[in-house]
């Protein structure tokens, strides 16, 4: 049985937990210094941009849709296997529009999305003015133009989600270590030039395996740097709060996430809201103190598109930071450079949440690829190399003791 060791457990890691507890031949163990969905799983909004994006083509495009298609039968299937309930807005997604993006070449462009969508089997619908206000009455802004309305596109509670995806992951027979620190590396470099990490060193002792995933998010820079591999990962700061109506904004029977301006409103339990979230960049190095000043420009802008909002109760606020990949694209998918069994699932940004299930997917993938014989191989490797440096340390004593023999005659 091939032993695979997953480092960090955000919803990219559970995710990838659970895919691979679905693969028969795989011992799996989850390892993160802090309970699940605490870093920046638990700060984010949830809300699921897919289809709405304006990715139309490659990877982007396909690991979005991927995603989409695999949380409408992942949700029920958590909630079966676990007795959970997952909070999963299926009303879709509302952007809103300003008179800017309802230029000629604007509305030409959201046209064209339509019916590139339509063509890709996906359902997006461009609304003016009066089917806004007659549908989502809550919209009350002279500036809002329009709308695109995404259907398809789903909102849902990441925290939720990801303790559901630790719970079946277990009963599938995935072991979880929390509150565990990874220390050290041990690597060989055999006859190829693809070197192999062996084991690691964590606070709870040496565990070795025959792959390693990094979903650690910005926790993968210093742990790939242990490796003298870097992979530079950069916080930026995302800022939230939560209000209390009292009642639904608009139509009770119809509460989709609402974007604009990179602002989202978010129904939660049928009287709150989420609203966020800020983008905040590090001044000096990697530290970022929450700006309250951008986190009520946020407040500020949602009650422009709902004034309703402007008497509702702030009940809290929170902060994370996201992962963002510096000099690349996010996310980072793919075998760390330099080594044959060590697999990169981090740096997803904004889109942590939209993506695991096709993170998830495609790190089975790359692991399924490398064949059963292949990891068989893998492991037949490490046991000689182990045998080889047992030997070599049992000769080094025997001389040792040989000398020390002569010098004593």
């Amino acid at each position: 049985m091939s032993h695979v060791v997953i480092i960090g457990c955000g919803v990219v890691g559970a995710a990838i937990a659970y895919e691979l507890s679905q693969v028969k031949g795989l011992k799996i163990t989850v390892c993160d210094q802090q309970l699940p969905a605490q870093a920046c799983t638990g700060a984010a909004l949830g809300v699921l941009m897919g289809v709405i994006s304006q990715k139309i083509k490659g990877k982007a495009w396909q690991m979005r849709q991927t995603s989409i298609q695999r949380y409408e039968t992942l949700i029920p299937e958590l909630e079966a296997l676990t007795g959970r309930k997952i909070p999963f807005n299926r009303q879709g997604i509302l952007m809103l529009l300003s008179d800017s993006s309802l230029s000629i070449e604007g509305i030409s462009a959201w046209e064209k999305l339509v019916e590139i969508r339509q063509s890709q089997g996906w359902h997006l619908e461009i609304w003016d003015t009066a089917k806004l206000q007659n549908i989502c009455p809550q919209i009350n802004n002279e500036k809002i133009t329009g709308a695109v309305y995404s259907p398809q596109d789903r909102q849902i509670d990441p925290t939720s989600l990801t303790l559901a995806l630790v719970e079946a992951a277990q009963q599938n027979g995935v072991t979880f270590k929390f509150g565990v620190a990874i220390l050290d590396t041990l690597i060989s470099t055999p006859e190829s030039s693809l070197q192999f990490c062996n084991q690691l060193e964590t606070t709870e002792g040496k565990i070795a395996a025959d792959w390693f995933v990094i979903a650690a998010g910005l926790g993968s820079t210093p742990l790939t740097a242990k490796l003298n591999q870097m992979v530079d990962i950069r916080p930026v700061l995302g800022q939230a709060l939560q209000m209390r109506v009292g009642h639904p904004l608009g139509n009770a029977d119809f509460q989709p996430a609402i974007a604009g301006n990179d602002v989202h409103i978010v129904p939660v339990d049928g009287t709150d809201y989420w609203v966020g979230a800020t983008v905040e960049f590090p001044n000096n190095g990697n530290e970022i103190s929450p700006n309250q000043e951008l986190l009520e420009s946020v407040r500020e802008q949602a009650i422009a598109f709902c004034p309703e909002l402007a008497t509702a109760t702030i009940l809290r606020t929170w902060s994370g930071l996201r992962p963002r990949p510096e000099g690349r694209p996010a996310p980072v998918i793919g075998k760390l450079s330099g080594f044959s069994n060590i697999l990169l699932a981090t740096g997803h940004y904004r889109n942590g949440v939209l993506l695991a299930p096709a993170t998830a997917y495609a790190i089975r993938e790359m692991i399924i690829a490398q064949g059963v014989e292949g990891m068989r191989e893998m492991r037949e490797m490490r046991e000689m190399r182990e045998m080889r440096e047992m030997r070599e340390m049992r000769e080094m004593r025997e001389m040792r003791e040989m000398r020390e023999q002569g010098g004593n005659n």
